[in-house]
């Protein structure tokens, strides 16, 4: 389906995902939003697609916050319910069953950030700056920051970054654990392009129960975390990929995945 304020490109099984409002820096209005579900929720349920790169479009920002217009006129029932419905799209993100990277070329700020913080993994340009300024607008972050930045980097670290609300440069973030790497403008898609072919050349089974443990682990305690890799270990063996994988091993050859 054709969308406002996204372009969506897939080729080579990976889904190229972009926010397309250069002109006021890929701000997240509703609109955006709810693009994003939709267009999310249809890579989800399509089998030819195993990876999804987003990032923003033009040089200045992935995205750099939420659309301040709007949100000015939000009443606090109105703001509750956007900041639910927000919520709600990333955790699809997040809970994908595919890979997600955000290529980060830019400002990646408030809405921004958490949306990045909702993908697999993020690669940042040398030029990218994330974080949380909501307090600078006399608010708090919405759409999850709150949650994902303190388990990704630490609590001392998220409070630093969502009290303060200043930014960090790339080389920061990667130094704190919130990017996994940092590249020259001119070379971050690809790079992240070729980070994605790693991960679709394995099992996409494997693939999405690695994920689905490493997410639900970190909310348990380490015997329940363990007892569930357990029981997703034995679910991946009773793939017809794992019969592949493990012949291609002995074979010598490379595996011919078909995520059954």
């Amino acid at each position: 389906m054709p969308y406002e304020n996204l372009l969506l490109e897939k080729r080579e099984q990976i889904a190229f995902v972009t926010v397309n409002r250069p002109k006021i820096l890929n701000a997240l209005n509703e609109k955006t939003v709810e693009e994003l579900d939709a267009c999310f929720s249809g890579l989800q349920k399509d089998p030819e697609v195993r990876a999804v790169i987003l990032t923003g479009a033009g040089e200045k920002a992935f995205v750099a916050g939420a659309d301040i217009n709007e949100l000015a006129a939000y009443s606090p029932q109105k703001a509750m319910e956007c900041a639910l419905r927000g919520q709600a799209v990333f955790s699809r993100i997040e809970n994908l069953g595919k890979p997600t990277i955000a290529a980060v070329n830019g400002f990646a700020l408030g809405g921004g950030c958490e949306l990045a913080l909702a993908c697999t993994l993020r690669i940042a340009s040398q030029t990218a700056r994330l974080g949380q300024p909501e307090v600078k607008l006399g608010i708090i972050p919405g759409y999850g920051g709150s949650q994902r930045l303190p388990r990704l980097i630490g609590k001392g670290m998220a409070l630093q970054m969502i009290l303060t609300g200043e930014p960090l440069s790339a080389d920061d973030a990667l130094r704190w654990g919130l990017v996994n790497q940092v590249t020259p403008p001119d070379q971050l898609l690809a790079v992240a392009e070729g980070l994605a072919k790693k991960m679709i050349a394995n099992g996409p089974l494997a693939v999405q129960y690695c994920m689905e443990a490493v997410h639900r682990g970190l909310d348990m305690a380490l015997e329940e975390g363990l007892h569930l890799e357990g029981a997703l270990f034995g679910m991946s063996c009773a793939t017809e990929d794992m019969r592949e994988g493990t012949h291609a091993f002995l074979e010598k050859r490379a595996a011919r995945f078909m995520g059954r």
